[in-house]
Protein backbone atom coordinates (compact mmCIF):
# COMPACT_ATOMS: atom_id res chain seq x y z
CA UNK A 1 0.00 0.00 0.00
CA UNK A 2 1.14 3.56 -0.94
CA UNK A 3 1.93 6.27 1.54
CA UNK A 4 1.72 9.74 1.70
CA UNK A 5 2.34 12.57 4.15
CA UNK A 6 -1.03 13.69 3.00
CA UNK A 7 -3.82 12.80 0.92
CA UNK A 8 -6.24 15.29 -0.10
CA UNK A 9 -9.37 14.18 -1.45
CA UNK A 10 -10.90 16.96 -4.00
CA UNK A 11 -8.98 18.41 -7.13
CA UNK A 12 -11.22 21.83 -6.78
CA UNK A 13 -10.02 25.09 -5.70
CA UNK A 14 -8.86 24.19 -1.91
CA UNK A 15 -7.71 20.96 -2.83
CA UNK A 16 -5.45 21.61 -5.50
CA UNK A 17 -4.27 24.44 -3.51
CA UNK A 18 -3.62 22.63 -0.53
CA UNK A 19 -1.78 19.67 -2.53
CA UNK A 20 0.30 22.30 -4.40
CA UNK A 21 1.56 24.47 -0.98
CA UNK A 22 2.23 20.77 0.15
CA UNK A 23 4.23 19.72 -2.58
CA UNK A 24 5.89 23.08 -2.68
CA UNK A 25 7.12 22.23 0.72
CA UNK A 26 8.38 19.15 0.07
CA UNK A 27 5.93 16.71 1.38
CA UNK A 28 4.28 13.86 -0.58
CA UNK A 29 1.31 14.56 -1.42
CA UNK A 30 -1.74 12.17 -3.33
CA UNK A 31 -4.07 14.42 -4.55
CA UNK A 32 -7.18 11.94 -5.35
CA UNK A 33 -10.27 13.71 -8.06
CA UNK A 34 -13.62 11.32 -8.71
CA UNK A 35 -13.92 12.79 -12.41
CA UNK A 36 -11.69 12.87 -14.87
CA UNK A 37 -9.95 15.98 -15.47
CA UNK A 38 -10.58 18.39 -17.12
CA UNK A 39 -13.73 18.52 -15.94
CA UNK A 40 -16.63 20.97 -16.60
CA UNK A 41 -18.15 22.53 -13.68
CA UNK A 42 -21.81 24.69 -13.77
CA UNK A 43 -20.11 27.82 -12.17
CA UNK A 44 -20.49 31.88 -12.22
CA UNK A 45 -16.38 31.73 -12.21
CA UNK A 46 -16.29 35.04 -11.00
CA UNK A 47 -12.60 35.25 -8.69
CA UNK A 48 -11.18 37.81 -6.99
CA UNK A 49 -7.93 38.73 -7.85
CA UNK A 50 -6.69 38.53 -4.02
CA UNK A 51 -6.27 34.94 -4.74
CA UNK A 52 -3.08 35.80 -6.77
CA UNK A 53 -1.64 36.30 -3.11
CA UNK A 54 -2.18 32.73 -2.06
CA UNK A 55 -0.96 31.20 -4.94
CA UNK A 56 2.56 32.02 -6.25
CA UNK A 57 2.23 31.50 -9.76
CA UNK A 58 0.89 33.63 -12.84
CA UNK A 59 -2.74 32.86 -13.35
CA UNK A 60 -3.13 34.99 -16.16
CA UNK A 61 -3.37 31.59 -18.53
CA UNK A 62 -6.30 30.60 -16.48
CA UNK A 63 -8.47 34.41 -16.47
CA UNK A 64 -11.01 34.37 -19.54
CA UNK A 65 -11.39 38.27 -19.16
CA UNK A 66 -11.55 40.69 -16.66
CA UNK A 67 -14.57 42.74 -15.26
CA UNK A 68 -14.60 46.73 -15.28
CA UNK A 69 -17.87 47.52 -15.03
CA UNK A 70 -21.14 46.25 -12.97
CA UNK A 71 -24.83 46.08 -14.33
CA UNK A 72 -27.29 45.87 -12.11
CA UNK A 73 -31.27 45.41 -12.17
CA UNK A 74 -34.26 45.01 -10.38
CA UNK A 75 -36.79 42.67 -11.92
CA UNK A 76 -35.10 43.03 -15.35
CA UNK A 77 -35.33 46.84 -14.82
CA UNK A 78 -34.19 49.96 -12.90
CA UNK A 79 -30.44 49.62 -14.02
CA UNK A 80 -27.76 50.90 -12.06
CA UNK A 81 -24.63 50.57 -14.20
CA UNK A 82 -21.05 52.25 -13.06
CA UNK A 83 -16.96 52.32 -13.60
CA UNK A 84 -15.31 49.80 -11.42
CA UNK A 85 -12.64 52.37 -11.32
CA UNK A 86 -9.08 52.79 -11.94
CA UNK A 87 -7.97 49.92 -9.60
CA UNK A 88 -10.67 47.67 -9.34
CA UNK A 89 -11.33 44.52 -11.22
CA UNK A 90 -12.93 41.08 -11.10
CA UNK A 91 -11.33 37.67 -12.94
CA UNK A 92 -13.47 35.63 -15.08
CA UNK A 93 -12.64 32.22 -15.75
CA UNK A 94 -13.98 29.10 -16.70
CA UNK A 95 -13.43 26.35 -13.92
CA UNK A 96 -12.49 23.45 -15.62
CA UNK A 97 -8.93 25.78 -16.96
CA UNK A 98 -8.87 27.42 -13.79
CA UNK A 99 -9.07 24.34 -11.68
CA UNK A 100 -6.90 22.35 -14.00
CA UNK A 101 -3.99 25.00 -13.83
CA UNK A 102 -4.16 25.07 -9.93
CA UNK A 103 -3.60 21.13 -10.17
CA UNK A 104 -1.00 21.27 -13.24
CA UNK A 105 0.90 23.38 -10.58
CA UNK A 106 0.54 20.46 -7.82
CA UNK A 107 1.89 18.09 -10.03
CA UNK A 108 4.90 20.43 -11.11
CA UNK A 109 6.10 20.62 -7.64
CA UNK A 110 5.84 16.54 -7.23
CA UNK A 111 1.98 15.95 -5.97
CA UNK A 112 0.61 12.47 -7.61
CA UNK A 113 -2.44 13.26 -9.07
CA UNK A 114 -4.92 9.94 -9.61
CA UNK A 115 -8.54 11.94 -11.33
CA UNK A 116 -11.46 9.63 -12.53
CA UNK A 117 -10.01 7.70 -8.72
CA UNK A 118 -13.06 8.20 -6.24
CA UNK A 119 -12.37 7.84 -2.79
CA UNK A 120 -14.75 5.29 -2.02
CA UNK A 121 -14.16 5.26 2.04
CA UNK A 122 -11.82 6.20 4.74
CA UNK A 123 -10.83 4.88 8.13
CA UNK A 124 -8.46 5.80 11.01
CA UNK A 125 -5.74 2.58 11.82
CA UNK A 126 -2.55 2.26 13.54
CA UNK A 127 -1.84 6.26 13.12
CA UNK A 128 -2.87 7.09 9.82
CA UNK A 129 -6.06 7.43 7.06
CA UNK A 130 -6.39 4.47 4.64
CA UNK A 131 -8.43 5.68 2.12
CA UNK A 132 -9.69 3.09 -0.39
CA UNK A 133 -9.82 3.54 -4.10
CA UNK A 134 -10.97 1.24 -7.21
CA UNK A 135 -7.21 1.12 -7.39
CA UNK A 136 -6.31 0.51 -4.27
CA UNK A 137 -5.90 1.50 -1.01
CA UNK A 138 -3.53 4.44 0.39
CA UNK A 139 -2.09 5.64 3.46
CA UNK A 140 -2.06 9.27 4.54
CA UNK A 141 -0.48 10.37 7.60
CA UNK A 142 -2.86 13.31 7.02
CA UNK A 143 -5.86 13.83 5.13
CA UNK A 144 -7.26 16.99 3.80
CA UNK A 145 -11.30 16.63 2.84
CA UNK A 146 -12.24 19.07 -0.55
CA UNK A 147 -14.72 17.17 -2.13
CA UNK A 148 -17.56 19.98 -1.83
CA UNK A 149 -20.86 19.71 -1.22
CA UNK A 150 -21.56 16.55 -2.35
CA UNK A 151 -18.27 14.84 -1.11
CA UNK A 152 -18.59 12.15 1.22
CA UNK A 153 -15.13 13.05 3.12
CA UNK A 154 -17.00 15.25 5.63
CA UNK A 155 -19.23 12.19 6.71
CA UNK A 156 -16.90 9.64 6.55
CA UNK A 157 -15.00 11.62 9.34
CA UNK A 158 -17.41 12.03 11.69
CA UNK A 159 -18.47 15.88 10.50
CA UNK A 160 -22.23 14.51 10.41
CA UNK A 161 -24.09 17.83 11.36
CA UNK A 162 -21.71 20.61 9.77
CA UNK A 163 -23.30 23.89 10.34
CA UNK A 164 -24.28 25.63 6.81
CA UNK A 165 -27.52 27.27 4.80
CA UNK A 166 -28.23 25.22 2.06
CA UNK A 167 -28.49 27.50 -1.13
CA UNK A 168 -29.70 26.34 -4.60
CA UNK A 169 -28.36 27.55 -7.73
CA UNK A 170 -28.91 26.59 -11.86
CA UNK A 171 -26.18 27.64 -14.00
CA UNK A 172 -25.70 27.51 -17.85
CA UNK A 173 -22.97 28.06 -20.36
CA UNK A 174 -23.80 30.44 -23.85
CA UNK A 175 -20.81 30.04 -26.24
CA UNK A 176 -21.39 32.99 -28.72
CA UNK A 177 -19.88 35.86 -30.39
CA UNK A 178 -19.06 38.50 -27.71
CA UNK A 179 -19.19 42.10 -28.28
CA UNK A 180 -18.88 43.23 -24.62
CA UNK A 181 -16.72 41.07 -21.98
CA UNK A 182 -16.06 44.16 -19.37
CA UNK A 183 -19.96 44.20 -17.98
CA UNK A 184 -20.68 41.49 -15.09
CA UNK A 185 -24.74 41.58 -15.11
CA UNK A 186 -26.70 40.88 -12.03
CA UNK A 187 -30.34 40.74 -11.29
CA UNK A 188 -32.49 41.06 -8.15
CA UNK A 189 -36.44 40.57 -7.31
CA UNK A 190 -37.03 37.93 -10.14
CA UNK A 191 -35.91 35.10 -7.84
CA UNK A 192 -37.16 35.30 -4.39
CA UNK A 193 -34.35 34.86 -1.92
CA UNK A 194 -31.91 35.29 -4.43
CA UNK A 195 -30.54 37.04 -7.69
CA UNK A 196 -29.59 36.11 -11.26
CA UNK A 197 -26.38 36.66 -13.26
CA UNK A 198 -25.15 36.91 -16.29
CA UNK A 199 -20.90 36.93 -16.46
CA UNK A 200 -19.15 37.35 -19.42
CA UNK A 201 -16.30 35.06 -21.06
CA UNK A 202 -14.38 35.70 -23.87
CA UNK A 203 -16.23 32.72 -25.91
CA UNK A 204 -19.88 33.17 -24.37
CA UNK A 205 -22.05 33.58 -21.51
CA UNK A 206 -22.02 32.05 -17.77
CA UNK A 207 -25.32 32.65 -16.69
CA UNK A 208 -27.18 31.82 -13.38
CA UNK A 209 -29.99 32.21 -11.16
CA UNK A 210 -29.85 30.81 -7.08
CA UNK A 211 -31.84 30.73 -3.95
CA UNK A 212 -29.60 31.74 -1.17
CA UNK A 213 -31.89 32.40 1.77
CA UNK A 214 -34.50 29.89 2.85
CA UNK A 215 -36.86 28.95 0.56
CA UNK A 216 -39.65 30.35 -1.76
CA UNK A 217 -37.35 30.11 -4.53
CA UNK A 218 -40.06 29.05 -7.09
CA UNK A 219 -39.40 27.48 -10.36
CA UNK A 220 -35.53 28.19 -11.46
CA UNK A 221 -35.72 26.88 -14.54
CA UNK A 222 -38.66 28.94 -15.85
CA UNK A 223 -36.51 31.93 -14.13
CA UNK A 224 -33.13 30.93 -15.79
CA UNK A 225 -35.61 30.62 -19.08
CA UNK A 226 -36.63 33.92 -19.05
CA UNK A 227 -33.67 35.62 -18.09
CA UNK A 228 -31.88 34.28 -20.48
CA UNK A 229 -34.66 35.15 -23.30
CA UNK A 230 -34.38 38.56 -21.85
CA UNK A 231 -30.24 38.27 -22.53
CA UNK A 232 -31.42 36.92 -25.66
CA UNK A 233 -30.03 34.17 -25.15
CA UNK A 234 -31.32 31.05 -25.69
CA UNK A 235 -31.74 28.41 -22.75
CA UNK A 236 -32.41 25.49 -25.07
CA UNK A 237 -29.11 25.07 -25.88
CA UNK A 238 -27.19 25.86 -22.79
CA UNK A 239 -28.22 22.49 -20.58
CA UNK A 240 -27.91 24.36 -17.18
CA UNK A 241 -27.42 22.20 -14.35
CA UNK A 242 -28.51 22.46 -10.86
CA UNK A 243 -26.48 21.81 -7.85
CA UNK A 244 -26.35 22.83 -4.27
CA UNK A 245 -24.47 25.29 -2.50
CA UNK A 246 -23.54 25.17 1.56
CA UNK A 247 -23.24 28.74 2.76
CA UNK A 248 -21.07 29.55 5.99
CA UNK A 249 -23.47 29.81 8.66
CA UNK A 250 -21.33 30.14 12.00
CA UNK A 251 -18.18 29.19 13.15
CA UNK A 252 -17.54 25.43 13.91
CA UNK A 253 -14.51 22.58 14.20
CA UNK A 254 -12.95 21.62 11.13
CA UNK A 255 -10.54 19.70 12.33
CA UNK A 256 -10.37 16.04 13.87
CA UNK A 257 -7.73 13.92 14.46
CA UNK A 258 -4.94 14.26 11.97
CA UNK A 259 -7.77 15.22 9.58
CA UNK A 260 -9.40 18.69 8.26
CA UNK A 261 -11.89 19.90 5.44
CA UNK A 262 -11.40 22.67 3.44
CA UNK A 263 -13.37 25.34 1.28
CA UNK A 264 -17.54 23.92 0.39
CA UNK A 265 -16.65 20.70 2.28
CA UNK A 266 -15.81 23.03 5.51
CA UNK A 267 -19.35 24.90 4.54
CA UNK A 268 -16.92 28.33 4.03
CA UNK A 269 -18.47 30.09 1.02
CA UNK A 270 -20.00 33.50 1.25
CA UNK A 271 -23.50 33.84 2.52
CA UNK A 272 -24.28 36.99 0.58
CA UNK A 273 -22.72 36.97 -2.49
CA UNK A 274 -22.19 32.81 -2.55
CA UNK A 275 -19.04 33.44 -3.71
CA UNK A 276 -16.85 30.23 -3.22
CA UNK A 277 -13.68 30.14 -4.98
CA UNK A 278 -11.72 32.74 -2.80
CA UNK A 279 -12.00 30.78 0.58
CA UNK A 280 -11.32 27.79 -1.03
CA UNK A 281 -7.81 28.88 -2.27
CA UNK A 282 -7.44 30.53 1.38
CA UNK A 283 -8.52 27.25 3.26
CA UNK A 284 -6.88 25.48 0.99
CA UNK A 285 -3.58 27.31 1.56
CA UNK A 286 -3.55 27.45 5.18
CA UNK A 287 -5.34 23.82 5.31
CA UNK A 288 -1.46 22.76 4.05
CA UNK A 289 0.48 25.21 6.21
CA UNK A 290 -1.53 23.47 9.30
CA UNK A 291 -0.55 19.69 8.29
CA UNK A 292 3.20 20.84 6.98
CA UNK A 293 3.42 22.51 10.84
CA UNK A 294 2.03 19.37 12.25
CA UNK A 295 4.14 17.27 9.96
CA UNK A 296 7.65 19.00 11.52
CA UNK A 297 7.05 19.62 14.94
CA UNK A 298 6.00 15.79 15.30
CA UNK A 299 2.35 16.91 16.92
CA UNK A 300 -0.63 15.67 15.09
CA UNK A 301 -3.07 18.06 16.48
CA UNK A 302 -4.62 20.54 13.95
CA UNK A 303 -6.50 23.25 16.24
CA UNK A 304 -4.35 25.82 14.25
CA UNK A 305 -6.57 25.46 11.39
CA UNK A 306 -9.61 25.82 12.80
CA UNK A 307 -8.68 28.92 15.25
CA UNK A 308 -6.87 30.39 11.96
CA UNK A 309 -9.82 29.67 9.67
CA UNK A 310 -12.19 31.57 12.00
CA UNK A 311 -9.48 34.48 12.91
CA UNK A 312 -9.30 34.79 8.64
CA UNK A 313 -12.86 34.08 8.03
CA UNK A 314 -15.05 33.60 10.39
CA UNK A 315 -15.42 37.47 11.45
CA UNK A 316 -15.99 38.64 7.45
CA UNK A 317 -18.84 35.30 6.94
CA UNK A 318 -20.95 36.78 10.26
CA UNK A 319 -20.57 40.80 8.70
CA UNK A 320 -21.56 38.96 5.34
CA UNK A 321 -24.74 36.48 7.11
CA UNK A 322 -25.80 40.12 8.65
CA UNK A 323 -26.12 41.23 5.12
CA UNK A 324 -27.78 38.89 3.58
CA UNK A 325 -30.33 38.16 6.29
CA UNK A 326 -31.41 42.03 5.92
CA UNK A 327 -31.17 42.41 2.07
CA UNK A 328 -33.05 39.13 1.45
CA UNK A 329 -35.83 39.96 3.91
CA UNK A 330 -36.50 43.42 2.18
CA UNK A 331 -35.10 43.11 -0.99
CA UNK A 332 -37.15 45.99 -2.78
CA UNK A 333 -35.97 48.45 -0.25
CA UNK A 334 -32.18 47.11 -0.29
CA UNK A 335 -31.70 47.34 -3.95
CA UNK A 336 -33.78 51.08 -3.65
CA UNK A 337 -32.11 51.89 -0.30
CA UNK A 338 -28.80 49.88 -0.79
CA UNK A 339 -27.84 49.03 -4.58
CA UNK A 340 -29.61 52.57 -5.59
CA UNK A 341 -27.14 54.81 -3.80
CA UNK A 342 -24.31 56.68 -5.24
CA UNK A 343 -21.31 54.87 -4.58
CA UNK A 344 -22.92 51.32 -3.78
CA UNK A 345 -22.01 49.69 -6.72
CA UNK A 346 -18.35 50.61 -6.37
CA UNK A 347 -18.14 50.01 -2.96
CA UNK A 348 -19.82 46.62 -3.77
CA UNK A 349 -16.95 45.99 -6.46
CA UNK A 350 -14.27 46.62 -4.07
CA UNK A 351 -15.71 43.92 -1.83
CA UNK A 352 -15.41 41.24 -4.38
CA UNK A 353 -12.34 42.19 -5.74
CA UNK A 354 -10.92 41.85 -2.23
CA UNK A 355 -10.05 45.63 -2.01
CA UNK A 356 -12.24 45.84 0.66
CA UNK A 357 -13.34 43.91 3.63
CA UNK A 358 -17.01 42.94 4.78
CA UNK A 359 -16.14 44.28 8.43
CA UNK A 360 -15.33 47.58 6.92
CA UNK A 361 -18.11 48.27 4.56
CA UNK A 362 -21.28 46.19 5.78
CA UNK A 363 -21.83 47.97 9.25
CA UNK A 364 -22.01 50.71 7.21
CA UNK A 365 -24.69 49.50 4.53
CA UNK A 366 -26.95 48.04 7.31
CA UNK A 367 -26.89 51.44 9.20
CA UNK A 368 -28.41 53.04 5.55
CA UNK A 369 -30.78 50.48 5.14
CA UNK A 370 -32.23 50.35 8.56
CA UNK A 371 -32.40 54.19 8.62
CA UNK A 372 -34.37 53.88 5.36
CA UNK A 373 -36.29 51.23 6.67
CA UNK A 374 -36.98 53.13 9.89
CA UNK A 375 -37.57 56.69 7.52
CA UNK A 376 -34.81 58.33 9.95
CA UNK A 377 -31.97 60.75 8.56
Amino acid sequence: MDSYDSIVIGAGPAGATAAYHLAHMGRKVLLLEKAKLPRMKPCGGGVSPEVARWLPFDLAPAVSTSISRLRLTWEMATPVEADLGPTTTLWMVRREVFDQLLVDQAVSQGAELRDATEATACRWESGHWTVDTPSGPAAGRFLIGADGALGRTAKALGFSRLKHTLAVALEGEALCPMTDVRTAHVDFGSVPNGYQWAFPKADGWSVGCGVFRGKGGGDLRASFGAYCRGLQLDPDHMRPAGHPIKLWDGDQTLHTQQALLAGETACLVDPFTAEGIRPSVLSGRIAAESVHAALSRKDPSLEDYTRRIHERLGTEMIWARRLARIFFRVPAAAYRLGVQRPGAVQHMARLLSGESRYSEVAQRAISHLTKGLLGTP
